[in-house]
């Protein structure tokens, strides 16, 4: 299983993250856009997941060939990124971000599968290799963060577009998973989406996600407007992954012991008392460290959880196409409405408001999960 080859492209993947999330609202912001635009751009960087993933796992659960896709995605994604420097106004910057973003979110659910694949009986080794991906965002919004403190934000492009690159360069190291092969005993797409448990998990995706969109957008913003310096932004964001990379080392046995059920309920409950406390206290530096402690459960906890149900649930010729659906329907389209909801509220109705409707979606996302997610989809791994 080559272990260091897929941890190396995670790492580079979520450092360009580590680059955009934090940073590209705040550069937005340097050029002028107001709260609505920079929520509608931002926007854009998630809406694509929604077309790009479902659509490259169409043509990938066909072949049953992924790297081919992941490496051309990956290479085109940085070269459309070059228009980004020229883009001056809403449409070009708009223009600009739609072409890249289209293509970098094609790569990663297909990348997710080939390391499934690597896995084989154990996927619950899966945070092993992602954490990496942790330790290079946290690498990049410390680096970042204390780079701009005398910097222009004129850099945080040029940033992304070399861990872009190294993005293609690593996959050019990961082999291929062997091709899906028929397998008649899994049921087709439309019969595992028909499920009560499907689409409460779905659901609960949608809406967990729906709540980061709105702190992914304005986490930053908000915390410069109530005194935080750059670094000091880039600590708390460099803090919560960090937190998330220590449970990444324990989720073998979390999940074990609990079940993916279990642990993705815990992690919607702990997102709901998150945003509440980020939209209310976070000027106190003890209450914005203790939150960004809780980045462990609302997106480490959660997303291996999440990833382990969609391993779990689609199998076969519908594994690219489920973990497709995953990236469209969470960190899309909800990432997405996240953002457009909080660039409607932000400047009218302040933090407090929005980083309480973000509370509200997950507390919408539990219902879902403790209702519907049933412990039958947890069984599977253990047939």
């Amino acid at each position: 299983m080559p272990y260091w080859r897929l941890s190396g492209y995670y790492f580079f993947y979520f450092a360009a993250l580590g680059a955009l999330v934090p940073f590209w609202g705040p550069y937005l912001q340097s050029k002028g856009f107001d709260a609505l635009a920079i929520g509608q751009l931002m926007a854009i960087l998630v809406g694509t997941k929604i077309v790009a993933p479902m659509l490259w796992g169409h043509i990938v659960d066909i072949t049953g060939r992924r790297m081919p896709i992941v490496r051309f995605a990956s290479l085109v994604s940085a070269v459309t990124f070059l228009g980004v420097f020229p883009a001056d106004g809403f449409w070009t910057i708009a223009a600009a971000m739609v072409l890249f973003s289209f293509f970098w979110n094609a790569s990663l659910p297909q990348m997710e599968a080939v390391t499934f694949n690597h896995l084989g009986h154990r996927p619950a080794g899966y945070a092993l290799i992602r954490l990496w991906g942790s330790v290079g965002f946290i690498l990049v919004v410390a680096i970042l963060g204390v780079q701009l403190e005398s910097a222009p934000m004129s850099v945080v492009p040029i940033w992304v577009l070399i861990l872009f690159v190294g993005i293609w360069l690593s996959t050019l190291t990961v082999p291929d998973s062997a091709p899906v092969t028929g397998d008649h005993a899994t049921p087709g797409l439309r019969v595992l989406l028909a499920r009560p448990e499907v689409i409460a998990f779905f659901a609960a995706c949608f809406l967990m996600q729906a709540s980061h969109g709105i702190y992914y957008a304005f986490y930053s913003i908000h915390l410069a407007e109530v005194g935080y310096s750059t670094s000091a932004i880039g600590a708390l964001w460099a803090l919560g992954v960090v937190a998330e990379v220590l449970v990444f080392l324990v989720m073998r046995n979390l999940l074990e012991r609990f079940g993916a059920r279990h642990v993705l309920i815990w992690s919607l409950a702990i997102a709901v008392v998150r945003w509440l406390l980020i939209g209310t206290f976070v000027a106190i530096p003890a209450v914005a460290i203790f939150a960004q402690l809780m980045h462990a459960a609302t997106f480490g906890t959660f997303h291996a959880a999440a990833i382990h149900l969609v391993h779990q649930y689609f199998r076969g010729r519908t594994q690219g196409r489920g973990q497709a659906l995953y990236n469209s329907l969470s960190f899309g389209a909800g990432g997405a409405l996240g953002s457009l909801i909080g660039g409607l509220l932000w400047s009218a109705e302040g933090a407090g408001v929005t980083f309480g409707i973000a509370s509200g979606a997950a507390a919408l996302g539990l219902l879902a999960a403790w209702r519907w997610v049933d412990r039958p989809a947890t069984k599977v791994a253990g047939r």
